[in-house]
């Protein structure tokens, strides 16, 4: 089954912000979804290996590739070749071009180099459209020209060496490549229709070796603009930033939470979930880190697609939305066999229908940390603020789905309770500043009502911890974020004995934190989540507990792939990454991370606690 379904933190991805490919260690595209991250895929072995399809390009003695890596600051993957009689390396990306945001080319290129001797490759082209539902029909217009189409989905499709048509489905081929020759296969998203009145033309070599350099060269303008982070996270931190940047749909400016499905929580199990949307949670952490980087427009972009999509007002808004605004992610499960027999596998998400209430304190906490960049609230924003902040006032004593999108019966989070209160507090620290009309008096006696409960049912006295819901004595690291909206400081004593009993309670046994200890009403114990590790450095950085914060750091950063790619969670008996990748939520939680690190050494640690 391993051989079949290579370990997730396997692949490695591309981009071009608004499609996604996955490419394993054997240079097989084994996930591709286009034109949108969320649409039908193209390639999808990694989720049925017989009916999924693929696209691999590799030496024909079965020898593996040596080695990969990112080019630098960028996300175009090359993988080193090294063959019997020569060397060489296939260069895989979604190309890139200014005006691409809303222009793309909708291409995916793979471009094979010989350095030395002769490379002697095999390529295979085998399409299945709609999640594998469809074996589309492939159709040769000239030499090293063809098209493949099924439903509403269509791939023009060229490559420089002529390629074999294998029953009405397939292509294949094997190319000898000699020292400085290229090969090169370009893959372009085109509806049927359109290949209908203007069939696939063949591609000058040049044209494509411009576009490999123009996405090379636009990936590096990019992250060009990011601050210099002094201390040795520096690297990690810029290659977490360009995989967040990947996963923004450039159209829209929403941000996927993974641009992955089902990959499962459990291997084998049912805790399979489609991340290929964006949820206002995950994207205000990304955006709040992106900023911190230096990247303020990708957090303008996002806060404008949520206004965009909930209307302008609280009554409209959910948790999670499609990444062009779409409201219906109706859930539902394909016949597939899933990774490694993980079933069912599921597209759509219920979960974006629950009431999670922290939501509304994320989006005012992105308000604020955007009014603090020197960028106001205007009178249409200041309008939907309200609403949430009204909202906040009228339910925060209602049990809600919480941060983990529970299945179970709502319960009173405590981290959901503390986010309402954080949305009344900068709803009135907004209102001052920026000398805004708001219900003041109402919102303060609300946000003193949140407390006093937080305060009084959410924290266990006798062992020194705030707890997962109130009238429970179950934990949750969700907590660990309550000093990071100003809950609490870091270094109050009730925030330090928290962190110590999660650490001592929570702990996967191999120096990772779980989520929670808790009945959800799924079956399968889920790995360790690798953002409430992180979180869990940042308490301890910002509590300057420097050395057990990079102790901590560096076991969770050791969970990444060759890559610095990070999954969801991680299987630390099984030794491998679980969950969908590569996660933001991670991602975006190691940057906060690092950042917190690279803060704390510059200041005089605390007596030890």
């Amino acid at each position: 089954m391993s051989k079949r379904y290579p370990s997730i933190g396997d692949y490695a991805l591309i981009g071009d912000c608004h499609s996604a490919a996955l490419v394993s260690m054997s240079g097989s595209i084994d996930w591709c979804c286009m034109p949108r991250m969320d649409a039908g895929s193209l390639f999808g072995r990694m989720l049925d290996a017989d009916r999924g399809g693929y696209c691999q390009i590799a030496l024909t003695n079965g020898s593996p590739p040596s080695a990969r890596r990112y080019l630098d600051d960028t996300l175009v993957l090359e993988t080193s070749l090294a063959g019997e009689g020569g060397d060489g390396r296939i260069i895989d990306c979604l190309t890139m071009r200014e005006g691409g945001a809303r222009d793309p080319h909708n291409q995916l290129l793979r471009v094979v180099e010989c350095d030395r001797g002769l490379l002697e490759l095999e390529v295979e082209l085998i399409p299945r459209f709609d999640y594998g539902g469809a074996r589309p029909w492939l159709r040769r217009y000239a030499p090293y020209v063809y098209s493949a189409v099924g439903g509403d989905d269509g791939l023009a499709i060229y490559c420089d060496r002529e390629l074999e048509m294998v029953g009405h489905h397939d292509l294949r081929g094997t190319v000898t490549l000699r020292a400085g020759e290229r090969l090169r296969l370009s893959l372009v998203f085109v509806r049927p229709e359109v290949l209908e009145d203007n069939p696939p033309q063949p591609f000058d070599a040049d044209v494509l070796d411009g576009r490999l350099d123009e996405t090379i060269a636009w990936w590096r303008r990019w992250s060009d603009q990011a601050k210099d982070l002094p201390g040795p996270e520096a690297a990690g931190t810029r290659r977490s930033a360009v995989v967040l940047k990947a996963m923004q749909y450039a159209a829209t400016g929403a941000i996927v939470a993974a641009p992955t499905t089902s990959l499962p929580e459990v291997e084998g199990g049912e805790r399979n979930w489609d991340y290929r949307y964006s949820w206002v949670r995950d994207s205000v952490f990304s955006a709040r880190s992106l900023a911190d980087l230096g990247f303020e427009d990708e957090a303008e972009g996002f806060r404008r697609f949520v206004q965009r999509s909930s209307a302008g007002s609280a009554e409209d808004l959910r948790i999670a939305y499609g990444i062009g605004g779409e409201r219906r992610l109706t859930e539902t499960e394909l016949d597939l066999d899933g990774w490694r027999g993980s079933r069912p596998v599921r597209i759509g998400n219920a979960a974006s229908g629950q009431l999670q209430l922290d939501s509304l304190g994320e989006l005012l906490n992105l308000t604020w940390n955007w009014h603090r960049r020197g960028h106001s609230p205007d009178d249409d924003l200041w309008r939907f603020l309200v609403t949430l902040v009204d909202t906040a006032a009228e339910r925060w004593a209602e049990p809600d789905a919480g941060i983990w999108e529970w299945r179970a019966d709502e319960q009173h989070f405590v981290h959901s309770k503390a986010m309402c209160w954080s949305a009344l507090d900068k709803g009135l620290r907004l209102a001052e500043e920026c000398m805004r009309k708001a219900p003041e008096r109402r919102w303060r006696k609300a946000r003193d009502e949140v407390r006093e409960a937080v305060e009084s049912k959410g924290f266990d006295k006798k062992r020194g911890t705030f707890v997962q819901a109130f009238g429970s004595d179950a934990l949750d690291s969700a907590v660990l974020l309550l000093p990071g909206f100003d809950f609490i400081e870091w270094d109050d004593e009730r925030m330090v004995s928290t962190v110590d009993v999660l650490r001592e309670e929570l702990d996967d046994g191999h120096g990772l934190l779980l989520r929670y200890a808790a009945d959800d009403g799924m079956e399968g114990q889920e790995g360790a989540f690798l953002a409430c590790s992180f979180w869990l450095v940042e308490c301890l950085a910002r509590q300057r507990r420097i050395e057990e914060a990079q102790a901590v750091f560096d076991r969770a950063v050791a969970t990444a792939n060759d890559l610095g790619l990070f999954a969801e969670e991680y299987a630390s008996e099984a030794g491998e990454p679980i969950g969908n990748f590569p996660q933001g939520l991670s991602h975006l939680s190691h940057i906060a991370a690092a950042v917190a690190l690279n803060e704390a050494r510059t200041r005089e640690p605390l007596s030890a606690t």
